[in-house]
């Protein structure tokens, strides 16, 4: 795209997890017709200049299109995938979702892309009446990731919400509170199914 460096953004889904509750790959799951590992990435490719799935160590997706970055497990929870992404392309931003996200679609990611402030560490999602940044559904910049990096080190604290919560950051609220739902169990998974079944999606 041509862009200036410190503009370029880069997607992450994050799919490393061990999907214990759920009881199966949350990035397997299927909301949309396809895998929603695959979904997500689709959804990226429309906003991002390159895209790419953040893996555990030794996992296997067998033969698939997208380009992969394997956690170096360095750190813990989300944090691993983010700054294994981090490190391998130290230069650019990265715009971060979880691949347990059903009801994110073209139009809340077009919104955080346009509302990116890449003068603050980070642009996240947090709820209509809330301040809680959403980790996993933001825009990091290069700032706030080399930051979150000396964070950690410094303090052995893991959380990228507990970060963001301390952090120079904008917040972005969706149009609705439910793009930023997170399914987690069996539960949850029908629940959202049956949701978007009544929308037709």
């Amino acid at each position: 795209m041509g862009t200036p460096e410190h503009k370029t953004l880069y997607g992450l889904v994050l799919d490393g997890g061990k999907s214990s509750r759920m009881g199966s790959d949350k990035g397997q799951i299927v909301y949309h017709k396809s895998p929603q590992r695959d979904h997500l990435m689709k959804l990226l490719q429309k906003v991002c200049d390159a895209v790419f799935v953040g893996i555990g160590k030794g996992q296997s997706l067998g033969l698939w299109d997208f380009q992969r970055i394997e956690d170096m497990d360095q750190y813990k929870g989300p944090l691993n995938g983010i700054l294994s992404a981090h490190e391998k392309h130290p230069n650019v931003a990265w715009l971060v979702l979880a691949c347990d996200l059903p009801f994110v679609d073209e139009q809340s990611l077009l919104k955080l892309a346009k509302e990116r402030d890449s003068n603050k560490w980070a642009t996240a999602y947090a709820h209509q009446n809330g301040q809680v940044p959403e980790p996993l559904f933001a825009i990091w910049e290069v700032s706030g990731l080399k930051a979150v990096k000396v964070h950690v080190d410094k303090t052995q604290k893991h959380s990228p919400r507990d970060f963001l919560m301390i952090s120079d950051v904008k917040l972005v609220h969706p149009d609705q509170d439910i793009a930023l739902f997170n399914a987690n169990s069996p539960a949850d998974y029908k629940w959202a199914k049956q949701k978007l079944q009544a929308k037709g999606k």
